[in-house]
Parts: structure tokens; sequence; C-alpha cells
């Protein structure tokens, strides 16, 4: 079961946020999300979202490069409970949290209903193949207009050219990214102005609409704890990633909160 977003008709909010670990994150609804992606899309402008968690802005003070992809992002989401509940803090009371399963799946959802074509781009062959039959169960109508599973390795120019060629070629104006962080984050900021459309960094949404990953039970989501699960089925690759970087982000997120309530 899916967090749904408000109606699409949802008008578009002032563009807000705060500062979390240094880099900023948009605050608003569900509603307002899709909205400004749904008229990006219509409007065939040339944007990108990213999905950020506690891992995403303890990486990106390390990484100066991922830092300016951020900061460059039409618009960075707050993936992860704990950044929901900082933005919380920081003056957006009702501040959901916005991840790249729910925001894919909602958005197909309005991609069906207003006819958008899409494009997925990542992650294997068998995944691809996966996620394009699941979705056309769960919405007959979406137009998915083309898929590409890239190598595991940096493209050519030549190569490059050809996929961007093909994502233009095919008319998508909603291309789904999943390559990681900070991989896809990386991808995006290279590629912006090349589509005329909007690329979403949706992380591992691929695996868990493609049914190879198990998405924690709502009760964990809701309450912080879906890393848990996460580690949990994969503790050889992200225990490092779960236990160092969420150790920092703690700690950091503390003291800007007590420095934040020293100031106001």
């Amino acid at each position: 079961m899916m967090n749904k977003p408000a109606d699409i008709v949802t008008p578009a909010a002032k563009i807000h946020g705060a500062a979390i670990l240094g880099c900023f994150i948009h605050a608003g609804s569900w509603g307002t999300t899709i909205h400004k992606i749904h008229r990006w899309s219509v409007a065939r402008e040339s944007r990108y979202v990213c999905i950020c968690n506690a891992h995403s802005l303890v990486t990106a003070r390390h990484d100066p490069a991922f830092r300016e992809a951020l900061a460059n992002a039409d618009l960075s989401t707050p993936d992860g409970m704990p950044v929901a509940w900082m933005l919380r803090r920081m003056g957006f009371p009702e501040q959901p949290r916005i991840n790249g399963p729910d925001l894919m799946w909602n958005y197909c959802d309005v991609a069906e209903r207003f006819c958008e074509p899409i494009f997925l781009y990542g992650s294997t062959p068998a995944t691809l193949n996966a996620l394009h039959q699941n979705l056309l169960n769960a919405f007959p109508g979406l137009r998915i207009v083309g898929t590409y599973s890239p190598p595991f390795r940096t493209l050519t120019e030549q190569e490059d050219a050809h996929i961007v060629d093909r994502i233009n070629a095919s008319g998508a104006q909603i291309v789904f990214i999943s390559l990681g962080c900070p991989k896809q984050e990386l991808w995006m900021a290279a590629h912006q102005g090349k589509f005329g459309g909007v690329m979403l960094g949706v992380g591992a949404a691929f695996d868990y609409h493609a049914g190879i990953l198990l998405r924690a039970p709502l009760w964990m989501q809701h309450h912080g704890l879906e890393w848990l699960h996460r580690l949990y089925s994969e503790p050889q690759r992200l225990w490092k990633r779960y236990l160092l970087t969420n150790t920092q982000f703690i700690c950091r997120a503390t003291w800007q909160l007590i420095r934040h309530k020293w100031q106001n």
C-alpha cells in the first residue's frame, strides 16, 4: 500500500524549505510535489528531482560534486523520516516523508491518467523486464516508451549521446532513474538541459516495484525504521552506510537543531 498524494489539481505552493546539514531540502505536501512535477512535465521543461535521505546529506558533506548536484536540483524532497522530522523542527510541522518508491508509484498513476509517456533508466535487464510488467499490471494505460540498462562503467561520449537521442526520440516527459546514490544525482545534473522532460532519481524503487526487494511494513516506514529493515535484508552491503552515516546524521542534526533554537 502506497502513501497517496492529494489530487493533481492542488495549487502549486511557493517554494520553501530549509537547509539540513548544509543542503537545501524543499518542504511541501504530496499534492504540491506531484503538482509541481506534473506542471514541469506538461510544459516539457528540463528539470531534475533528488530524493534525499540521511545517507545522502552526510555523503554530500564529503563529496563536493554530489553537493553541487543536490544544490542545483529543481526539487529535493525529504526521503527518510529523519529528514522529514528535521523539516518539521525547522518550521514545517506537517511535512511528510516523500520517498522514491512512493513518488514513482504515485506519479505513474498521474502519468496514466494524463497520458504522460515515461522512460525507465537504470538497473539490470531482468529487473527492468519485471518492473515493466508489474507497472503495466497496476496501470494498464501507462505509456512506457522505453527502458535502458546502462553498463556498470562510465558510458563513452558516443554511448551517452546515443541514449540521450533515444530518450528524446521516445517523447518521454518523465524519466525515472535508478542508479543509486550519488551516481543517479550526478547523472541527472550532467544531463540537465538535454531532455525535454523531468528526471526523477528514485533509488531502489525499481527493485521494490519489480519485486526484487521487499519493503518494510508500513509501521516501520512510518516510525523511521525502514533503514533497519533494509539493513537486515542486505547487512553486508549496507551496514557501513546505515550504522556510520546514520550516527553522523544524528550528531550533526542534533547540533543544528540546538543552534537553530539558540538563534530563534
